[in-house]
């Protein structure tokens, strides 16, 4: 809206000028200031006075037409942002329900593999395939609930130490079962001058990074190295998570942050296709940006900005 009110008051300083030019010239012909052989008495009113009008004719075309392109374009904007609430609520309640869908038969399996180890005691390997698809369930609801949040969440708007909440971020993941082994490693840029803070919520953010390193996790093995770096440009502070992993596939990138889309190097690793999709909806909600790139065979770089403060 305020780039369609400045477009606005720009035309209508444009659409001004043909009635300062009339002016002008009716001003000048009806003056003595040069002298003119051919023109004399009335004609030279006439004519100043038709010239005076033929500007503020085309003139008031030029406002009218401003002000109807101003209309056209605050409706349109007005309809988009409509229909946009109208997307983002029925996304909403889709993840609302298909949550509470899956409430009712997590809690059933749940109950009902307790009954199964009082009553037949069934091996360690097969409880083991259905405590782990039971908690993968229970993840997957979990996500969901973070998702559906984030769509009304209230964002705290503190300065925030991104590089102090990067180290937390990877001693938290290091710590995490199944994560050891990885070389994690965070290279903060400080030179010429401190590195700049960003301001949102602290724990949204972290929930983010963690995330990504968690991702980078999965797809690497003990022994390999993932990087952080993090630098600012002045108007934003921006973090890689970068990894040696197998890389994603070009085909799977544009599709990366969907809700439960999953690549096909990801179709053997453990998640639900939530997690990215969670990240670029914090990114976003701090008027930031997330892209990736990758080489199948050598490695994935995700890449976040933020505005800096």
């Amino acid at each position: 809206m305020t780039m369609t009110s400045t477009r606005l008051r720009y035309a209508l300083v444009l659409g001004g000028i043909p009635s300062i030019l009339g002016l002008s010239l009716a001003l000048v012909l009806q003056s003595n200031i040069f002298p003119n052989l051919l023109l004399k008495g009335q004609i030279i009113i006439d004519l100043g006075t038709l010239m005076l009008l033929s500007s503020l004719m085309l003139s008031g075309i030029a406002w009218a037409g401003s002000f109807l392109s101003w209309y056209c374009l605050r409706r349109g904007a007005q309809a988009l942002a409509e229909e946009s609430k109208r997307h983002t609520d029925k996304h909403h309640r889709f993840i609302r329900r298909l949550e509470h869908e899956m409430k009712t038969p997590l809690a059933v399996l749940q109950v009902s593999l307790a009954s199964l180890d009082q009553q037949y005691c069934p091996g360690d390997q097969e409880r083991q395939a259905v405590r782990s698809a039971i908690a993968r369930l229970h993840r997957l609801i979990q996500d969901l609930r973070k998702l559906a949040d984030l769509e009304t969440y209230s964002l705290e708007q503190k300065p925030v130490d991104l590089a102090e909440l990067l180290q937390e971020t990877i001693s938290a993941v290091q710590d995490a079962p199944g994560r050891s082994g990885r070389s994690i490693s965070l290279i903060t840029s400080r030179i010429p001058w401190p590195l700049a803070s960003v301001k949102g919520d602290r724990d949204l953010l972290m929930l983010a990074f963690y995330n990504l390193l968690d991702n980078a996790c999965k797809f690497t093995h003990p022994g390999d190295a993932i990087e952080v770096r993090i630098r600012e440009d002045g108007t934003a502070v921006t973090v890689d998570v970068a990894d040696n992993g197998p890389g994603i596939a070009e085909e799977d990138l544009p599709y990366l942050f969907e809700e439960l889309y999953r690549g096909k190097n990801a179709r053997n690793i453990e998640g639900n296709g939530l997690g990215l999709a969670v990240v670029k909806k914090i990114v976003e909600c701090h008027d930031g940006r997330i892209t990736v790139r990758s080489r199948p065979g050598q490695g994935t770089v995700f890449t976040v900005q933020l505005p800096q403060l």
